[in-house]
């Protein structure tokens, strides 16, 4: 069983970082600063917190939390603690997507972990409160708690509810998501297959509040993945956004977090190799973004963990998949939540976990003992027999006996095309193009890709598939390495006759909300001279995902000519910090983290 950290809530005779800010006549004129935001003298030498807040009114996601930095305050002050709230900033993908600003993205992470460490360190605070919840804000905080190694518990915000669409029709009702109902059905009204009414209807029912979009994306796999981790507490990664228990787990996460610091446990106790196994596996088991392996990847870097590829394929090929959400299935956050959330996919997925320590106190299996699945009701109505009202239930969480999937939703791939790793969303694939063949379109910008996708009909052979290949997009080459949900949400808007014969590779990536034959994270990066650089138009390109493959149907002497007469494209002109974070960049395959 793993060893609880201790829950004693007296002060502890271990050093702490503002020690010295507490004693000491050199220290006075810190104190006069401290006693001008408020403090008071009895609070002096009482553990020092940071509450680290991406609160914005920029990003859905983020703009409830000023309510949670409230209940975080009260949880910290009744455990003996002195709170302080500082900000930290983030961008909102969605709003960021398919344009220049999306190339800030990915490079915001390292960003957030360093301003998370420059402030905690500069103010000798004694532990940190991370509070989060969008797509790169969450990993960059996990980065900067296991690279300080302070106490620190993490609280993301939690998923938005669903919208309804209420324009009169056959889809009256039905519950709405960010991704498929306006990333993919805008192409649907450009090409004349939906009303302006309903457009509309979408455009202003999709979103109804604050929270973290609805379905399994980036955002909401990495909440799921810092609980499973331990780093947040039980019940945290699905509890909803504005809803009174998240604000509940803010006021016991303010609470925990000076427990902690007194007991002295940190996250590079909880942040082992067992850890991120157990976070690995339950993103598997739920079909989560592929994004994952780039953060989970980069937060094993900050914690001196070694963590390759291959782990992440031997971990899918041996975890069931057991939950099906959007964008691969038509569930969603809301259901997990009542479903018995994170909690329950642990119950379910015990005899494949490892157990190891949490900040909420018990170990990893005892929290899973404690919480098996909960069939929830979705429908009630009345028996024409008797007249009475009847419920029915469902299945969220499926056991392992009886999985959405035999394999996790997350499949590497490698060949002559991408020799040191390419990802796919398994999960997200119709099963009739696990295997997949086309000839090679290829473009040198996400913008050229776009254009084309829009003309796709006309672009697609008589006979045949289609591969379109957006390069210099990687990390280096973006820069930013961005997400490309306007083209596969494209895509995906179009009729199956259509969508089902083509496929698209990126040494970019896709948003959590990618779904169909998209793979992604392809290295080496064209700009760094990858075989990816080296496709021409018409090349035969094949996919097997059981298999693992991912070719171009050339020889290697034929590659070799190639790379001899190969000149990169052009480099874009980049200034400030995207021209430096392009320089110090490492490769997708390593977690795009910056080099030492």
């Amino acid at each position: 069983m793993a060893k609880r950290p201790d829950r004693k809530t007296r002060r502890a005779t271990r050093a702490l970082p503002s020690d010295f800010l507490a004693h000491g006549l050199e220290t006075m004129p810190h104190r006069a600063l401290m006693f001008a935001t408020g403090v008071t003298r009895s609070q002096i030498g009482k553990p020092l917190i940071g509450i680290a807040s991406s609160f914005t009114d920029l990003i859905p996601g983020h703009a409830d939390m000023r309510s949670l930095e409230r209940f975080i305050e009260r949880g910290v002050a009744a455990a003996g603690g002195v709170p302080f709230v500082f900000g930290i900033p983030g961008i909102c993908d969605g709003i960021a997507m398919g344009h220049f600003g999306m190339r800030y993205s990915l490079p915001s992470r390292e960003l957030i972990a360093d301003m998370v460490e420059s402030i905690v360190r500069a103010h000798s605070l004694d532990g940190v409160l991370l509070l989060t919840n969008c797509d790169k804000i969450t990993p960059g905080m996990l980065m900067a708690a296991v690279r300080m190694d302070l106490p620190a518990v993490v609280l993301t915000a939690g998923p938005m509810i669903t919208g309804r669409l209420s324009c009169p029709g056959p889809g009256e009702g039905k519950r709405l998501d960010l991704v498929k109902d306006t990333f993919e059905a805008w192409i649907q009204y450009d090409r004349g297959q939906m009303s302006r009414e309903e457009m509309l209807d979408l455009e202003i029912n999709a979103c109804p509040g604050a929270g973290s979009c609805q379905g399994l994306y980036t955002a909401n796999t990495m909440a799921c993945l810092t609980e499973a981790m331990g780093m947040s507490l039980v019940g945290c990664g699905t509890g909803l956004a504005m809803s009174g228990k998240k604000k509940r787990l803010a006021y016991e996460s303010g609470r925990r977090v000076v427990e902690l610091v007194r007991a002295g446990v940190t996250p590079r106790q909880i942040v082992t190799r067992t850890a991120l196994m157990n976070a690995a596996r339950v993103d598997m088991a739920m079909g989560g973004s592929s994004n994952s392996v780039l953060h989970l990847t980069a937060i094993a870097r900050e914690a001196g963990i070694g963590l390759d590829l291959e782990l992440f394929d031997r971990v899918s090929r041996g975890t069931p998949q057991i939950v099906s959400l959007r964008p691969g299935g038509e569930n969603f956050m809301e259901d997990v939540e009542y479903a018995g959330g994170v909690p329950a996919i642990l119950n379910v997925l015990r005899p494949l976990l490892q157990d190891n320590p949490t900040v909420s106190g018990p170990g990893l299996l005892e929290i899973a003992d404690r919480h098996p699945p909960i069939r929830i009701e979705y429908l009630v109505e009345r028996d024409p027999a008797t007249g009475e009202f009847v419920s029915r239930k469902r299945t969220i969480i499926h056991s392992l006996e009886t999985p959405v999937r035999p394999e996790g939703g997350i499949a590497i791939l490698r060949g002559n095309l991408a020799p040191d790793g390419a990802v796919i969303k398994a999960s997200a694939l119709d099963p009739t193009m696990l295997r997949f063949t086309g000839r090679a379109l290829c473009f040198n910008s996400e913008t050229e890709g776009m254009a084309a996708i829009r003309d796709l009909p006309k672009r697609l052979p008589k006979s045949g598939n289609l591969v379109l290949v957006i390069r210099y997009e990687g990390p280096r080459g973006g820069p930013g390495m961005p997400e490309m949900l306007s083209p596969t949400a494209a895509l995906a808007g179009y009729p199956v006759e259509i969508k089902n014969r083509v496929a698209l590779i990126t040494d970019g990536r896709f948003s959590g909300g990618t779904r169909g034959p998209c793979v992604g994270h392809v290295s080496p990066e064209a700009a760094g001279g990858g075989p990816i650089a080296l496709i021409r138009d018409g090349d035969e390109i094949e996919l097997d995902v059981p298999a693992r493959k991912l070719t171009v149907h050339l020889s290697a002497a034929d590659l070799a000519q190639r790379r001899k007469r190969w000149k990169p494209a052009a480099a874009r002109k980049l200034t400030g910090w995207l021209a430096r974070y392009a320089k110090l960049v490492g490769d997708a395959s390593s977690g795009a983290t910056l080099k030492d």
